[in-house]
């Protein structure tokens, strides 16, 4: 009887770990850059915001920040995209002194007196910290109108948190409300190439944790 013997070397084994240790280091690679190209934007809301809205509310925020939302509230609200604008805003200024009769009068000279007398004010009534808390402080104010559709306006790397926490807050209180998040642009990040300024790689790395806190 013949026997026939087959010499597998040992050195294919080291050959077959490395061409897997390529595979996985060729995936890892593809990981980080479509992480570093478009993790940015995980922070930005995806939302599609309808045509038209009962009203946009302007979140908020800096005295800058404030402003540019404004200013694309009303320019919404030119348009016919929305019937009415709201503001977020304290009831007092640190000074005790009441905001709305003297925000009135500006809207009127920047915006006209038309445009003006389509705002509507929702007071908070302390200085909201979180968007939880401005979400629970404008509820009332928003069922009170009777608005079933609103947009959002808010910075872009809180954009979608602001969008998750208001609907999970306005949803607890019963009211059918549709809730939109309109991202618009801030100096202190920018989701395309995030990670190659300082500033913009903090403001990622503290929403991020914001967010994962409010998904949980």
């Amino acid at each position: 009887m013949a026997y026939t013997f087959i010499n597998i070397s040992r050195d294919e084994e080291p050959c077959g770990r490395s061409y897997w240790m390529l595979w996985l280091l060729g995936i890892f690679v593809v990981l980080v850059v479509c992480f570093l190209r478009w993790g940015g934007y995980l922070l930005v809301a995806g939302d599609s915001v309808p045509d038209h809205v009962d009203a946009v509310v302007v979140l908020q925020g800096s005295v800058a920040n404030e402003n540019a939302r404004t200013d694309a509230a009303m320019e919404l609200l030119q348009r016919g995209g929305a019937n009415r604008v709201a503001i977020s805003v304290p009831k007092q200024s640190r000074w005790g002194e009441e905001i709305p009769p003297v925000a009135r009068p500006f809207l009127e000279k920047k915006y006209g007196t038309e445009l003006a007398g389509r705002v509507d004010f929702c007071t908070t009534g302390q200085d909201v910290i979180t968007p939880q808390q401005e979400a629970q402080a404008l509820g009332p104010c928003i069922q009170e109108h009777g608005w079933k559709t609103v947009a959002l306006l808010t910075s872009n790397y809180q954009s979608r948190r602001v969008g998750m926490v208001w609907r999970k807050t306005l949803s607890n209180r019963g009211g059918p409300v549709s809730v939109a998040v309109q991202s618009l642009p801030e100096p202190d990040y920018q989701p395309r190439g995030w990670w190659r300024q300082r500033l913009y790689a903090e403001t990622w790395l503290r929403e991020s944790a914001k967010l994962a806190l409010a998904s949980l």
